[in-house]
């Protein structure tokens, strides 16, 4: 019988994403893929230094105990499996469970996401995440925070995971009209339309995963907690409320800051990552959390 991941939350993720091949990469850039392949075998035994989603896997590997694998972390690289071998080394050094890949040799990795079965694809490469949206799957371009300080929340082991909601948890429909016609016609569309569930985003079926690991565990005992935070605010609130409702899914913090900056309070919540469509949000935020660019809907219709 064929192995198969249908019971886990499945993460595919970038090698550069996971560890810091800035250096490598640069040659790469400069110097092309001959250079690069060279770099990377003579220097195979040199451990590579984490990367802006190192800790973040840390964390959701650490959700496997007592012998429940709850999360599977596969390495989706463009690296062939020759120059991946120091990604390898890294990875058993550092004692992450990571034990499947997918090497493509510098071609467009994306292509396997669906294959995987991944509920979510973090990468450091942006048009891979585009092709991997554009597929249904959710995806992001990650960021690291600018500010490394030690703070309260430095030694926490909960997963801490905040979303935007339009474009992201929820579909782009309600930002169109935004867009289209400004905040009155939107908040007027979105009171009247407060009773009708809105459809799906590409993160909803990460939502979906990370609730059902919840529900394994008691409410005083969560090794995840999650939060919403949205431009939203009353009246436009209610509609997403009676949505997640619908869905059936438990949000722990909803914050509807109606157009505040969201940085300082994704900080106060102690998020290990943030995922928002718009680019100014994702540069605010990485001032105190790593962040994730979703490049989907219309904000990123013309990029």
């Amino acid at each position: 019988m064929a192995v198969s991941l249908d019971d886990r939350l499945v993460i595919a993720i970038s090698s550069r994403a996971l560890f810091d091949l800035s250096e490598s990469h640069a040659i790469y850039e400069r110097d092309g893929v001959e250079a690069y392949q060279a770099h990377q075998v003579e220097r195979e035994a040199i451990l590579l230094n984490p990367g802006v989603a190192f800790d973040l896997v840390r964390k959701l590997l650490r959700l496997n105990v007592d012998q429940r694998v709850y999360v599977e972390v596969v390495l989706l690289s463009r690296n062939s499996a020759d120059t991946g071998l120091r990604v390898f080394n890294s990875i058993e050094h550092y004692g992450l469970a990571i034990t499947r890949a997918v090497f493509t040799g510098g071609t467009d990795t994306s292509r396997y996401v669906a294959a995987l079965g991944s509920h979510l694809f973090l990468s450091a490469d942006a048009e891979d995440v585009k092709h991997a949206l554009e597929s249904g799957h959710a995806a992001a371009t990650i960021f690291p925070r600018v500010i490394r300080e030690e703070d309260n929340g430095a030694k926490r082991e909960e997963l801490r995971i905040a979303f935007d909601g339009d474009a992201v948890l929820f579909s782009d429909e309600a930002e169109r009209i935004y867009q289209s016609d400004g905040l009155d016609a939107f908040t007027e569309s979105e009171k009247a339309a407060a009773a009708r569930p809105l459809e799906g985003g590409p993160f909803r079926g990460f939502l979906q995963a990370l609730h059902r690991i919840q529900t394994e565990f008691p409410r005083d005992q969560q090794p995840i907690r999650t939060a919403l935070v949205t431009a939203r605010s009353a009246p436009a609130h209610e509609r997403v409320i009676r949505t997640l409702r619908k869905w059936g899914i438990r949000i722990d913090e909803s914050l509807f800051l109606g157009g505040l900056d969201k940085a300082e309070f994704l900080r106060a919540f102690g998020a290990d990552i943030f995922f928002d469509d718009q680019r100014r949000h994702v540069d605010s935020a990485t001032r105190f959390v790593a962040a994730g660019h979703v490049p989907h809907g219309i904000t990123n219709s013309s990029q």
